[in-house]
């Protein structure tokens, strides 16, 4: 840091402690990690450091010229200077004395783009918990995990059946709700990133979520109601939705151009601030979601709860896909291989994809991917949904149903359409273990299944996170150890087909599979996680 240097301490923190960044910069300052060292001792030794100008200036310059990127945060109101003379110095300490350094602070922990919910009723004092958890030195992880312990009180509560029961989860869902926003906020106020941190949080989002699912359906087969279905129903939906998302946005990650009228449409209503909250609000994000779970448990029961999940999550996915099919035909712009490369690694094809892929290499050519990706979720989901438990024929299908994953995958996935690949192979999966589970009729398959699907969509999740943090999708032993989603698919129709005459034995052979799924890719999230390898989520509050 240069001795000379006039701004506010946190234009400091923002330069000399984000630990998200090799190199980081304002004026007067530069930081660097390891990662970004010989760059450093490089560029002391050229002449590129040596000249006019402050010398943390000229240092970051180089360092930058050398190939090493160097994050410069944006300061907004924020000041950081190097006067050069006592007029410059009087102005800039004026500037400094203007400006409440920790309003912007407070601002700038809470993210600029949220949904209303969080935005009106639960940022505007969930930002002043995060500074009181600062000033006694709690870190963002442990907030993550305060918020993760309450949702599972209120899944407990939930599991009672009884009012006082269903209105204590409410309340414990909301503060949880709370927490989770302030773990992020804490993190921003006090620049305490950490992969854990991120990990951490994308994780236990989904574990709080389908954990109160089955709290509620827990309570409602205490007074008589089976909604398992419902729940198993509404997660589906949801990660679904959540795939469709993740699919596109690495799609056009690194897009060259959008063309779209589409597109230029949404960019024109952002102009018009109402309907950026509508708009926001009705594809029903995790505030709004949580609200609305809140109130409803507490005044209602699990199975409005769930029959309105449903209704929301099917109309926020239909409008969210349906937007993007029209961006997507009518944009322009080149898919790059890396988005290709996504979208493959996405799909989770396991081995009797790869095998039948390699068959077609080079053959593809005339096949639309998404097309043939369509035909076979159709087939399958439909076969699941029509045929009886058990019928042989349904194995058959299945196999079908791996061919065509092979060819929708043999070709490089560059259509307009093809970031549908991954949402419609997660619905045929997840589809067919649910009509499998509710056809077999007897207790314990619906849970079973519930418990199958949340440990394969955690996997999902977690190869999103992965290719989200530029490493690339989870390794290639991993998928191929749990089958790929049309293995799994396979295994399920020959489990019931096997198991047609004694039923009751299916919840066990599906909680034995959901056992090893979910002890095979935890083992291995935590390993990769844990690691120096694994990424750093940036996730930037709003600029001050």
């Amino acid at each position: 840091m240069d001795a000379a240097f006039v701004g506010h301490v946190h234009a400091l923190r923002l330069a000399l402690t984000d630990p998200r960044f090799d190199a980081c910069a304002v004026t007067g300052a530069l930081s660097v990690q390891a990662g970004a060292r010989e760059a450093l001792d490089k560029a002391v030794a050229t002449e590129g450091a040596h000249g006019s100008g402050p010398y943390a200036d000229r240092l970051a310059a180089a360092v930058e010229a050398a190939g090493t990127a160097v994050q410069r945060p944006e300061l907004g109101s924020l000041v950081a200077a190097v006067p050069a003379d006592a007029d410059e110095r009087a102005e800039a300490s004026a500037a400094v004395a203007a400006v409440d350094e920790e309003a912007v602070r407070l601002r700038s922990a809470v993210k600029s783009r949220d949904g209303f919910f969080t935005t009106f009723c639960i940022s505007p004092y969930s930002r002043y918990i995060a500074r009181w958890c600062a000033r006694r030195g709690l870190t963002p992880n442990q907030v993550t995990t305060a918020s993760l312990i309450t949702a599972l009180i209120a899944a407990g509560c939930a599991a009672t059946g009884e009012r006082w029961g269903y209105v204590a989860a409410g309340v414990l869902l909301i503060v949880s709700f709370v927490l989770d926003c302030t773990d992020g906020q804490l993190a921003r106020y006090s620049l305490q990133y950490s992969t854990m941190g991120a990990w951490l949080d994308a994780t236990f989002d989904r574990a709080k979520e389908y954990s109160f699912y089955a709290g509620l359906a827990l309570g409602a087969a205490r007074n008589g109601d089976d909604v398992w279905g419902l729940a198993l129903g509404a997660m589906i939906l949801m990660t679904c939705r959540h795939v469709v998302d993740f699919s596109f946005n690495e799609a056009n990650h690194d897009a060259t151009a959008n063309t779209s009228p589409t597109a230029a449409l949404s960019d024109r209503l952002d102009s018009v601030g109402w309907t950026v909250w509508v708009r926001r609000m009705i594809i029903l994000p995790i505030g709004e979601r949580w609200a609305m779970i809140a109130v409803l448990t507490a005044f209602t029961t699990p199975r409005i709860v769930f029959y309105a999940l449903i209704v929301g999550c099917a109309f926020g996915a239909l409008y969210t896909t349906a937007g993007r099919v029209l961006r997507s035909l009518t944009r322009k712009a080149r898919r790059t291989d890396r988005a290709a490369q996504a979208l493959a690694d996405l799909a989770d094809s396991g081995p009797l994809a790869e095998l039948q892929a390699r068959l077609l290499r080079g053959r593809a050519g005339s096949f639309g991917s998404v097309h043939v990706a369509a035909l076979g979720t159709v087939l399958m989901a439909g076969a699941a949904l029509y045929l009886p438990f058990g019928d042989p024929r349904l194995v058959a299908v299945a196999v079908i149903y791996a061919m065509t994953a092979g060819l929708a995958g043999a070709a490089p996935l560059g259509g307009a359409l093809d970031w549908l690949i991954p949402p419609l192979f997660r619905a045929a999966e997840y589809v067919t273990v649910l009509a499998l589970a509710a056809k077999a009729d007897v207790p314990g398959a619906l849970p079973a299944a519930f418990g199958l699907i949340a440990a394969v969509a955690y996997h999902h999740y977690d190869t999103v996170y992965r290719i989200r943090g530029g490493t690339g999708a989870p390794p290639h032993w991993l998928v191929r150890t749990i089958g790929g989603h049309e293995g799994r698919v396979l295994l399920t129709t020959v489990l019931a087909a096997v198991l047609v005459d004694r039923a009751s034995d299916f919840p066990v052979a599906l909680t034995a599979l959901a056992v090893f799924v979910a002890l095979v890719v935890l083992v291995e999230s935590i390993r990769f996680w844990v690691s120096s390898g694994a990424p750093a989520v940036h996730d930037e509050g709003e600029p001050a």
